[in-house]
């Protein structure tokens, strides 16, 4: 076992013991706010690429149209979701992809399996390492950032990882939770979608 394993092994799993009461409390407001489910899962690109299921606390309610169609993120939204994506609670439900081993305390976040097709080589590099709760992006801008600079962070992370980088992403992270800080782009109630760079080029 690699010090990243065990780092990631003992962090998630002394956070659910300790944040065990957390979990069941926010379970219940999400149950009699949202409904059910109380998580959201999603199939997520980890490791090389390869998918796997993420677990979410659920901050948005499933309204549809009248075609049956989602409505826009924002007005899926709920008040109790937009509080727990401030504080990222609803985020600690994937301490238990940590346990599994498909994420890592730190590392690249994982994003959605339709955008692998549209990175750039360099970019797809961000998936040589395992996805994480929180990264070298989330405390440099979050969602607040452009992608391109996104992920020249994560690849940057990639080439640059050492155990004291993640103890330092980790210490920075808990900086940028409490400033709230960067949770959306501006006129996006989370993040826009990611058409790929070479999309970008040819609409210039």
């Amino acid at each position: 076992m690699n010090i990243k394993r065990l780092f990631d092994l003992t962090a998630a799993v002394t956070s659910v013991i300790l944040l065990t009461p957390i979990f069941v409390l926010i379970g219940f407001f999400i149950r009699i706010r949202i409904g059910s489910p109380v998580l959201f899962k999603q199939i997520r690109p980890g490791f090389h690429g390869r998918p796997f299921t993420i677990y979410k606390f659920r901050t948005m309610t499933g309204e549809r149209d009248e075609d049956g169609n989602l409505l826009p993120d924002e007005k899926r939204l709920t008040r109790l979701g937009r509080f727990l994506r401030k504080s990222s609670m609803d985020e600690l439900p994937e301490l238990f992809n940590v346990i599994k081993g498909d994420m890592s305390i730190v590392g690249p976040r994982p994003l959605l399996m339709q955008y692998l097709d549209r990175y750039t080589s360099e970019q797809a590099r961000r998936h040589e390492v395992k996805p994480g709760i929180t990264g070298w992006a989330q405390v440099n801008g979050r969602n607040a950032i452009g992608w391109e600079d996104k992920f020249k962070l994560d690849v940057w992370y990639v080439d640059n990882w050492s155990a004291w980088l993640d103890v330092k992403i980790v210490l920075m992270t808990v900086w940028q939770v409490l400033k709230r800080e960067g949770i959306s782009q501006t006129g996006h109630a989370t993040a826009r979608e990611f058409l790929g760079s070479h999309a970008k080029a040819q609409r210039r």
